[in-house]
């Protein structure tokens, strides 16, 4: 496996150098499409980075294109998901990379629920994460972890996070989930930011955290302070082994922050606006028009929200597996950044996750006609679901 860092690469350069050349036009001068009277977007609570860089730049977009934008933190992915997919109170969702994956596949609770196909509208921020202990431990590296009876945070309120610390943290250290589970304690967080505490108030010895959420800021000026764990990049096998279990994330140095966490190696995840692909593709178009040429004006409005710029999106392009909306596709063509090769992975990602969706409804319909309950628990289900998911190809980031 290469490692791959966040860098930009010359074709996205000359790409964008042909966007800057077809010049910025006025919203004023946009095709005609009514916007929505309500905009709702679900982003995690509020304490993550992604509800304050979203509250950054709504009130803008409100102004701009009048609709009324209102930003709903929830912490639970389900039933963001759900709010976003089925109650349909939510228009985009603030959501990860690797927690897409998860609502596509089905993978956990994720089975149990109807599913829903989803695009990308644009890219939101690619949050830097890795392991986290308070400033006063005596685990300076990642190997220092790998010792009996440590306590380890595990947030419950999103599976990714779940698998990335049961799973992956485990792989990492070349141990089984099972020696993993023999050998730590985890401990259970119903939220982020008390999974995030927990180092700092005592009740775990280290946890998965992100450097840009508020919270880190408010630990890394404790008493003590916090240190942050090195997943380094030369490490290839341990990183293999982990991205068994974290397909969807970027092996990077840490460059944004906490200054505690800067220059620090650990992954990037992506996080995107998405919605369900039958979203309007003029909306679509019209909310990624607005993304790109008002870039300058929102940028400053939270530092994750100067990871939204046409470039970076560019960037995320050539390396995500997930279908992005038609609306935004026809936008970046319009602009001259979308490629032919662009247009093949997309139809391939579109195909794949269309195949997902099919299987998964199927196994909802059968378990439906056998009488059997959907859900993660009930092996009788998850033998059904699996029998019509297997073969499927999975979603996992296109690593150069």
């Amino acid at each position: 496996m290469k490692i791959s860092t966040l860098t930009h690469c010359l074709s996205a350069r000359l790409l964008l150098a042909g966007a800057l050349a077809v010049g910025i036009t006025s919203l004023a001068h946009a095709e005609a499409f009514e916007l929505p009277h309500l905009l709702v977007i679900g982003t995690p609570g509020t304490s993550s980075g992604s509800f304050a860089s979203t509250n950054g730049w709504g009130p803008r977009l409100q102004k701009d294109l009048g609709t009324n934008v209102r930003v709903v933190p929830e912490d639970s992915e389900i039933q963001r998901h759900r709010r976003l997919t089925e109650r349909r109170d939510l228009t985009l969702s603030s959501v990860s990379a690797a927690e897409l994956r998860f609502q596509i596949e089905g993978i956990g609770h994720y089975a149990t629920l109807s599913p829903v196909p989803q695009r990308v509208i644009w890219h939101h921020n690619d949050t830097p994460w890795t392991f986290v202990v308070s400033g006063d431990s005596d685990l300076y590296t990642m190997e220092d972890l790998n010792r009996d009876g440590l306590r380890v945070a595990q947030g419950q309120f999103s599976a990714p996070m779940r698998i990335a610390v049961g799973e992956g943290l485990p792989a990492y250290l070349g141990l089984t989930p099972e020696e993993g589970a023999q050998r730590f304690s985890y401990v259970a967080a119903s939220s982020y930011v008390e999974n995030c505490r927990g180092v700092v108030e005592g009740r775990a010895d280290v946890a998965y955290c992100a450097s840009v959420s508020s919270v880190m800021a408010e630990m890394e000026g404790a008493p003590g302070g916090i240190r942050w764990l090195s997943m380094d990049l030369d490490n290839t096998e341990g990183w293999d082994r982990f991205l068994e279990y974290s397909p969807m994330a970027v092996p990077t140095t840490i460059n944004m922050g906490v200054t505690s966490a800067v220059g620090v190696d650990g992954l990037a995840s992506n996080f995107l606006y998405a919605a369900p692909a039958d979203l309007d593709e003029a909306f679509a178009y019209t909310l990624a028009k607005w993304f790109h040429q008002q870039f300058d004006r929102y940028k400053g409005s939270h530092p994750l929200s100067t990871r939204m710029s046409l470039e970076v999106f560019r960037d995320y392009l050539n390396r995500t597996p997930l279908p992005i909306h038609e609306g935004t596709v026809r936008y970046l063509e319009e602009i001259g950044v979308w490629t032919e090769e662009d247009e093949q992975w997309n139809q391939e990602a579109i195909k794949k996750m269309d195949a997902w969706m099919i299987a998964r409804q199927a196994a909802l319909d059968e378990a439906e006609e056998q009488g059997i309950r959907p859900s993660r628990n009930n092996d009788a289900f998850m033998a059904i679901v699996d029998k019509h998911t297997q073969g499927l190809e999975g979603f996992r980031t296109r690593l150069d």
